[in-house]
């Protein structure tokens, strides 16, 4: 068997080996070196070392703490990695352009494996190794950038991982400004803050996730035996880059199931390889489906992916089994799907630390003004098509549905402001830092319902001007009535809402007025 210390000094040294052959000629090499490294003295250097090393392990070792072979033949590299090492927007910094991407989903210049072996070799984690990093993947969409915000606020460092689909390159621009201008304000550093534009299924992830990590020995608990292990200057990952339209993901449920469920599974593989187990999902209210409907605040309990006890005020304990109601759509199942594989990681491996975080409908923005809910493809949440209407892009407002069972006809649903989202990820990524492990879920709701006809006159009050509407049938997918029970959040995060519907309505509207107006 290999020894692991051969492994570990074989880490350590590859980049001096690499150097070494490509500087030296290969007569000399041959002095210095084992000789078959000096097939290395090529353009493939660092090819050939990583394959060299891969024969070694699979013929010298069954360890599956250290299954490079997957490494060496996962790894791929997207246009935005190829063409710069990690782009760091720490203070004094100022972004590069990205270019576009194109209709294609997938718009990478894929290199050689030979080429890429090489690149990703020859490059090495940023400063000394030991800084702490927060991945946001979907970093620049809605929910994402704003967290992104918070997260620089808090003094977090941060690295964004986004392909651009349905975001744009001028958000990073102002979460960098933003983030900034806090700092300034404060007299505090600014926490680094590095994009990567990727799609988070692609193979490069495995590239970017091995550039911060290193190789450590460590003691396996149950053998007492010497093991090689990564370790990741990640200490926690928030996932964003799922599909999110109702109406989109009826007509194309395919890709939304490999998407969100499928690129949730890779992901978790490549975490798990690098021995990145602190976990934050981006769920969703629709995983309650037709429970939503009994116009009652919903709570935690009543969607569990195990059987979990609960107990009540007096003390009653209460066991509650895995069930599931009238999910309405694909994008639902999507999200379902997702805690439930999330729920059985966490229950077959206790190292792992997940939250998964049930949305209720965010709206609003930044109070700067620069930050807002700007997609790519048709919106069809209500605050983005509101936005539209305003700047004149739409010439109404369709309101699906004047005959629920509410006060007014219309759906009632729970707006909370994006930034209390954003701090809710925050809540939930301190609490995991401290809490035991396993899978847990929170709603993050403001436990007020509002109807769509109250939220469109809060943003025409906000706007000074009448808004058109148009009433028309119900949505496919749709439920009446969806307002959280937040008191799980409030208990065990220590998190609550601070903004009013009000003042979401306030925040979009300062948005529209300074940044969409002049789109």
């Amino acid at each position: 068997m290999l020894p692991s210390s051969f492994l570990l000094r074989f880490h350590q040294l590859r980049p001096s080996l690499i150097k070494a052959l490509d500087t030296a000629p290969p007569k000399k090499a041959s002095d210095r070196l084992h000789p078959c490294l000096t097939l290395a003295h090529t353009s493939y250097t660092a090819s050939l070392l990583n394959k060299l090393l891969f024969r070694f392990i699979m013929s010298s070792t069954s360890s599956s703490r250290f299954d490079l072979g997957d490494h060496v033949q996962d790894q791929d590299l997207s246009e935005e990695y190829l063409t710069s090492s990690s782009r760091d927007y720490s203070a004094g910094s100022s972004p590069l352009t990205t270019p576009a991407l194109s209709d294609n989903e997938f718009d990478f210049d894929v290199p050689s494996e030979d080429a890429l072996l090489e690149q990703s070799s020859t490059t090495q984690a940023p400063a000394d190794g030991s800084e702490k990093y927060i991945m946001v993947i979907g970093g620049l969409g809605y929910i994402g950038s704003h967290t992104t915000l918070e997260l620089l606020r808090e003094g977090h460092n941060v690295i964004v991982v986004d392909n651009l689909s349905n975001s744009y390159k001028t958000v990073l621009k102002n979460v960098k400004m933003l983030a900034a201008h806090h700092c300034k304000v404060n007299n505090v550093s600014m926490p680094r803050l590095r994009f990567f534009r990727i799609d988070y299924r692609s193979k490069a992830m495995h590239v970017l996730l091995e550039r911060y990590s290193k190789l450590v020995m460590t003691v396996d608990a149950t053998s007492g035996k010497q093991v090689v292990s990564y370790q990741s200057q990640i200490a926690g990952v928030i996932h964003f880059a799922a599909y999110k339209s109702v109406v989109e993901s009826i007509q194309q449920p395919l890709r939304y199931y490999r998407n969100n469920v499928c690129g949730l599974v890779n992901l978790l593989q490549e975490l798990e390889r690098f021995n990145i187990r602190n976990f934050i999902f981006s769920s969703s209210a629709t995983v309650y489906g037709s429970k939503a409907n009994a116009g009652l605040p919903l709570k935690e309990e009543d969607l569990v992916h195990h059987q979990v006890k609960t107990q009540n005020e007096a003390g009653e304990t209460t066991i509650v089994e895995p069930t599931i109601e009238g999910l309405s759509c694909p994008y639902a199942r999507t999200k379902f799907f997702g805690e439930a594989i999330l729920a059985d990681v966490a229950e077959a491996d206790p190292d792992w630390r997940i939250v998964a975080l049930r949305y209720f409908n965010p709206v609003g923005c930044d109070p700067s003004g620069v930050l807002g809910e700007s997609p790519r493809g048709e919106p069809t949440n209500l605050f983005p098509v509101l936005t539209q209407v305003l700047k004149g892009d739409r010439p109404e407002l369709s309101v699906f549905g004047s005959d629920w069972p509410t006060r007014d006809g219309t759906a009632i649903r729970d707006f909370i402001h994006v930034l209390d989202v954003a701090r809710g990820h925050i809540a939930a990524l301190n609490w995991n830092s401290k809490k035991g492990n396993g899978f847990s879920t929170f709603n993050l709701g403001s436990g007020t319902g509002t109807t769509v006809l109250e939220a469109v006159r809060s943003l025409e009050q906000a706007a000074g001007r009448e808004i058109p509407l148009a009433l028309v049938d119900r949505r496919p997918g749709d439920v009446g009535s969806c307002v959280a029970s937040t008191d799980r959040a409030t208990k065990e995060l220590g998190w609550t809402t601070r903004e009013s519907i009000t003042k979401c309505a306030a925040d979009l509207w300062n948005y529209v007025s300074k940044v969409a107006l002049r789109s």
